[in-house]
């Protein structure tokens, strides 16, 4: 069935991991991948080029530029914080006047700006800041809560896991037992089949060359049971039991 997933692997109940030749079986298995992995030069040539433009602004595509082509960075720029007069050809015109008392006025709503910015924050800032803390404490406390359920939801499944993969170990156990012990009772009665099926060839035999033999030792039929305990079926119940012991 398509998107059938099969279990073969029981962590909680298999065993076996420890012995010793498993980790050396492990790494020989991954040495060998590696001497068949054969990596090209570049093995992302499959990903597609790389999206380098794709948050490039143009200023930053302009910095780039300057850097490829070794181009010193412009200074920064101070003219907004300076109050030059008129030039020296236009100190007798009002209009070059006007222009250098616009820009003292803007220089100076700067500076009044910049202060006010300052006397706001040295009374509010301390408030804002902490509620400002109040506020990421409150967003750490959400996470280290999401964190410990979800902590809480893995450990759950793992025990789930657990419970299910024990039960599941001992019905497994309780099924390689009686498995084996079918397989026995199985052996036992082809024997059993096998000493009739000779104990009747030679009845046969003996009824056509002496009829007044009996046709079959019961007796000995009543007994076979205690005559299957021979040391070849003492052996191979025992590979049995070995084989499938927990």
């Amino acid at each position: 069935m398509a998107g059938e997933v099969v279990v073969d692997a029981l962590p909680y109940i298999d065993q076996g991991y420890d012995d010793p030749g498993v980790r050396e079986a492990a790494l020989a298995m991954v040495e060998e991948e590696c001497r068949r992995y054969r990596p090209t030069k570049n093995y992302l040539e499959n990903a597609g080029p790389e999206p380098s433009s794709a948050f490039e602004t143009p200023a930053l595509q302009r910095e780039m530029e300057r850097v490829q082509q070794r181009l010193p960075m412009e200074p920064l720029s101070m003219k907004r914080y300076e109050l030059p007069p008129p030039p020296a050809g236009r100190l007798g015109e009002p209009a070059a006047w006007a222009e250098a008392v616009d820009n003292s006025h803007a220089q100076l709503s700067h500076q009044a700006t910049r202060v006010l910015n300052l006397e706001l924050q040295l009374q509010y800032s301390t408030e804002a800041w902490r509620s400002y803390l109040n506020v990421l404490q409150a967003l750490v406390t959400r996470s280290q809560n999401v964190h410990a359920q979800l902590r809480k939801q893995i450990a759950s499944v793992n025990w789930e896991r657990k419970r299910s993969q024990t039960a599941s170990g001992a019905r497994l156990r309780a099924l390689r037992r009686r498995w084996a012990q079918l397989v026995s009772d199985n052996y036992r009665l082809e024997r059993a089949v096998m000493q009739l099926e000779t104990q009747l060839e030679r009845a046969k035999g003996q009824a056509t060359t002496d009829d007044e033999a009996p046709d079959m030792d019961m007796e000995a039929v009543k007994n076979l049971p205690d005559k299957l305990n021979s040391e070849t079926e003492k052996e191979v119940q025992k590979k049995i039991e070995d084989m499938f012991a927990d």
